[in-house]
């Protein structure tokens, strides 16, 4: 494919309440992000994606926007912002905003004058059915009917999300002009980059027939009549072309679900989307995307789900590398389970996905190695989707103690807790009690331990930025193609990077148990610990991980 700009990119994601606070009022701030900008550039990364910081009454931590050209007051002010742009631009760092598009909150100005007048303009930019009961048994993606009624009237609006987070109608023109304008406003302000949430759900299958049941509570899942439908790269691409490629931003969708055949249409050369991710390798441990339904896994089977992603993906575009961000469990716990402190295995696993094909992301935190917590209460928990699975999870007959226990694994809050920056009391993230109860109270993983240590797991992340973006080898990490080593040892996973004549081998023991590997030519340029290299043989120490450079 066509070189582009956002190829080279190092993306960092900052879940802003629970990155820094700045004031002591226990919540992260604009300010703190700025505070810690320094910390960013010493790491190296490239790019800050955002979680939103627009107006919000915070149902579901942001994703529900009550005004698109404002900060939210606990985050700072409109000119915390500009100044966040512009000391990120005076280190190299670009800004990606986080534009949820698919609802609003039911605060927001528009859906105030839908619910004030049945006549208003309004009205029709949601999602509005006339009826004494629900129009259909669809559940919501955060459990319950997609469908709350209007007090005083019998008719329902439709929310695929929260009922705080009705969906805006995409098919009324005058919804489309003015999402336009609101992506045009953050262009303006200098935004290089927009991630765009849940975007594949704003085509609904127009008959909203009711589905099979697919639960214990009679109800069928929004997913398969809201999400992918046919129609919905239409809709996207009218944006597309009057706001992003107009002025070469960087785009990255979030589209679970859709199929690698629709690829070409999302990320091709002409796609909708400079890149967009894909939740298969991400979940490969779950059962179609539910949390309490988990399956036994074994490494080949990790290592097919990646192999099988890049390969595909390769065929039509760009990929968006990731293992973690604010829906998804710390992978340090989630993949290496009981070895989640070891340094040895969490560098593997990051080097593993890092210097595959496509643009990397660092999920804050992950470059410190941090893990999941447990919780002994689901009083503990704040996401809306960790207290809707404990509640599922009990009505499909688990017990508390199993509930509590999926909840846990699979929680949303983990990677949300507040981000330990020393081992004082809040970790340094607030000097009072924050919003979300730590993961450790006085954590003993925290970036300050880790800066100057050569050998800790922000120094690898480092290193590893340093390598693919600044090296003589810079070129084939980026622009290589990817080319999967097939190995009988189902704890070893091995890839190619390839450019022209030149090739490198990335190579992972994914076990506490030494591995040799067969080589050729070929020298180590990088490694999480020592590997020896003799004979033709490479002797790989448990959860070892190199990079090899053919001659």
């Amino acid at each position: 494919m066509r070189k582009h700009w956002w190829q080279r990119e190092v993306v960092y994601q900052i879940y802003p309440r629970s990155f820094k606070d700045s004031n002591a009022d226990g919540i992260g701030d604009l300010r703190g992000i700025i505070e810690k900008l320094d910390y960013l550039s010493t790491l190296g990364i490239s790019m800050i994606w955002l979680c939103p910081i627009y107006k919000s009454p915070m149902a579901d931590n942001g994703y529900d926007i009550s005004d698109y050209f404002d900060i939210n007051e606990e985050f700072g002010t409109m000119a915390d912002f500009d100044e966040l742009v512009r000391e990120a631009k005076k280190r190299d760092i670009k800004i990606m905003m986080d534009l949820v598009l698919n609802h609003t909150s039911n605060e927001h100005e528009w859906f105030r004058k839908a619910l004030a007048d049945k006549a208003s303009p309004y009205r029709d930019y949601y999602i509005f059915r006339e009826g004494k009961t629900e129009p259909n048994n669809w559940r919501s993606i955060f459990g319950g009917s997609t469908w709350t009624k209007v007090d005083g009237e019998d008719t329902y609006y439709f929310h695929s999300f929260a009922k705080e987070q009705p969906d805006l109608n995409w098919e009324n023109p005058k919804v489309r002009e003015e999402i336009i304008n609101i992506v045009k406003f953050w262009i303006d302000k200098g935004i290089a980059a927009f991630r765009m949430d849940a975007i594949n759900h704003i085509k609904k299958d127009p008959t909203y027939k009711s589905g099979k049941a697919d639960g214990a509570d009679g109800r069928v899942s929004v997913i398969k009549f809201g999400r992918n439908q046919e129609g919905v790269e239409d809709l996207i691409k009218i944006l597309s072309d009057k706001t992003f490629k107009p002025n070469d931003s960087m785009t990255v969708g979030e589209t679970a679900g859709l199929s690698y055949e629709s690829y070409k249409k999302y990320i091709g050369d002409d796609g909708l989307f400079s890149m967009v991710f894909d939740f298969i390798p991400a979940n490969f441990d779950l059962i179609e995307e539910t949390w309490y339904k988990r399956v036994e896994w074994k490494v080949a089977d990790f290592r097919e789900a990646i192999f099988n992603s890049q390969e595909k993906i390769q065929a039509y575009g760009w990929s968006a590398n990731f293992i973690e961000n604010h829906d998804q469990p710390r992978a340090t716990t989630k993949i290496l389970r009981e070895d989640d402190e070891n340094i040895d295995a969490i560098k593997m696993l990051g080097g593993i996905y890092f210097f595959l094909r496509g643009t990397a992301y660092i999920y804050q935190g992950q470059e410190i190695g941090m893990k999941n917590f447990t919780r002994d209460d689901i009083k503990d928990f704040q996401d809306i989707q960790s207290l809707d699975s404990y509640k599922r999870s009990l009505e499909e007959g688990f017990s508390e103690k199993e509930a509590l226990n999926f909840t846990n694994l699979r929680s949303r809050d983990n990677p949300r807790v507040p981000f330990p920056w020393t081992d004082e009391k809040f970790g340094g993230f607030s000097d009072n009690v924050p919003w979300l109860k730590m993961a450790r109270e006085y954590p003993k993983i925290n970036a300050e331990s880790q800066i100057e240590d050569e050998d800790s797991v922000f120094s690898f992340y480092k290193d590893m930025i340093n390598l693919r973006n600044n090296s003589s080898y810079a070129d084939i990490l980026i622009y290589g193609d990817f080319i999967a080593v097939e190995s009988e040892d189902e704890e070893i996973i091995a890839y190619q990077r390839k450019l022209s004549d030149k090739k490198l081998v990335i190579i992972a023991n994914f076990s506490r148990e030494e591995k040799v590997w067969q080589v050729e030519d070929e020298k180590i340029i990088f490694s999480n610990k020592k590997a020896e290299l003799s004979g033709g043989k490479l002797k790989l120490e448990a959860y070892a991980f190199a990079i090899l450079a053919c001659e």
